[in-house]
């Protein structure tokens, strides 16, 4: 059974993490890597196409309605962006595992999303940014992505000086809307419900206690990726050889 080794190399400018196979006759072999990037207008097209042509955080019901109607959700999507970027700041990030795009996250200032209002168990609260939505492919499930998605969006907006983050879940994953985030998984990650409901509960982070979280490399990359620690072999000792006279 193949053993797996943690590694971490920021020497290019961005993080980029992966697991190494160990086998005691031949050299590790590097097998997977990631780096997380904030959305841009340059690589919003790295959505699924399904995403991309969502819109229903960014605009009202009804102007949303009107968007598919006329064609024009992806001129809607790339024009909400730019307006956040240049009045609010980054507003999400992208994963790319082996370069290949394997999850997003997307927050912005609730007054942005329209939608938010029009939920039952709305509006957000004044001092929250709003968590509209976050997705990993379904190829990559499982690798602890969206955790890693969720404790990047944390440390960005702490730094920002944001006091909590708000979001409506979705109790009952698969169903419409898609682009709601499971319920179950925010209440993993740290979010408290303060507002339930059997379809969409709102739930909130304190980011004060969110500063709680392991900021320790190794242990970030062991709650991350699975990754399993093997302890290594103490050297041998060296005899010594006494001098000549």
């Amino acid at each position: 059974m193949p053993t797996f080794l943690s590694w971490i190399d920021l020497s290019s400018g961005r993080r980029r993490v992966g697991r190494r196979r160990c086998s005691w006759s031949s050299p590790p072999e590097v097998i997977v890597s990631w780096h997380v990037a904030p959305i841009t207008l340059d690589n919003l097209d790295d959505l699924p196409k399904r995403c991309r042509r969502c819109v229903f955080w960014e605009l009202s019901e009804t102007l949303g309605k009107q968007a598919v109607e006329f064609g024009s959700v992806e001129l809607e999507k790339e024009a909400w962006v730019s307006e956040v970027l240049l009045e609010w700041g980054s507003c999400g990030r992208i994963v790319h595992v082996d370069g290949a795009p394997a999850g997003y996250v997307i927050y912005a200032p609730p007054s942005a999303s329209p939608r938010a209002a029009e939920l039952p168990t709305g509006p957000v609260s004044a001092d929250a940014v709003l968590l509209t939505t976050m997705q990993v492919m379904p190829e990559f499930a499982g690798e602890g992505l969206g955790r890693m998605l969720a404790q990047a969006v944390v440390r960005d907006l702490t730094r920002r000086g944001v006091k909590a983050i708000e979001v409506f879940g979705e109790a009952r994953p698969g169903t419409e809307p898609g682009c709601m985030i499971p319920a179950d998984f925010l209440r993993s990650v740290g979010f408290k419900t303060v507002r339930p409901h059997p379809r969409w509960p709102r739930l909130r982070m304190e980011l004060r206690s969110a500063m709680t979280w392991k900021e320790d490399v190794e242990a970030a990359l062991e709650q991350l990726l699975g990754s399993i620690t093997i302890p290594m072999q103490a050297p041998a000792p060296v005899e010594r050889v006494p001098a000549r006279s």
